[in-house]
């Protein structure tokens, strides 16, 4: 059994929810956003095999894990005294991309390098991220946070596809894809 497997196993068991998902129906709340970040990194974890790295830097050991319902883009948060430092680190790391339906029910997960998002991403928004924290500037004019996406057609064209879930059942993984990726990080 692959960690795709392991994965998707998660996924059936936390992620597609199926009790919760008709508690909130019943009960008239959104479903979509009931799964918090965590999760994601979590099922992220699971499917890399990879641990956590703490509170700064990437997400998992080699790894940044973004989630977002379908055709919605892939947001990049950077705080005022580490943002410079992951912005150089998310040029290095792979990229997971979760998407999902409103129900959970469909989810595509694709990756990519961080090499070939830097130079459309993440050093054009280096300087940006500067100008936003700028100490010259007097503090009520800055920001408090810095914030840019990935646009999710730009993962679906360049990126490559490990798992697809369709109704709930896997339909597709790449394991060989996954492991291709895991040992460039070693």
């Amino acid at each position: 059994m692959s960690s795709l497997d392991d994965a998707y196993r998660f996924y059936s068991e936390h992620i597609f929810d199926q009790e919760k998902i008709a508690l909130l129906t019943k009960h008239n709340l959104k479903i979509s956003g009931s799964v918090p970040s965590v999760m994601w990194e979590l099922f992220g974890a699971i499917l890399t095999q990879r641990s956590g790295t703490g509170n700064t830097g990437a997400d998992l050991l080699g790894w940044e894990v973004k989630s977002a319902r379908n055709n919605g883009s892939y947001e990049y948060q950077y705080h005022l005294n580490t943002g410079g430092e992951k912005l150089r680190e998310d040029c290095t790391v792979s990229h997971l991309f979760c998407q999902y339906s409103e129900t959970y029910k469909d989810v595509m997960v694709m990756a990519m390098r961080g090499e070939d998002l830097a130079d459309a991403y993440f050093r054009k928004w280096e300087p940006e991220y500067l100008q936003n924290y700028d100490a010259s500037v007097p503090t009520q004019s800055r920001r408090q946070r810095f914030r840019r996406s990935i646009p999710r057609g730009h993962v679906a064209s360049n990126g490559i596809c490990l798992l697809r879930i369709e109704n709930g059942e896997m339909v597709f993984k790449d394991t060989d894809a996954l492991d291709a990726l895991n040992q460039e990080l070693e």
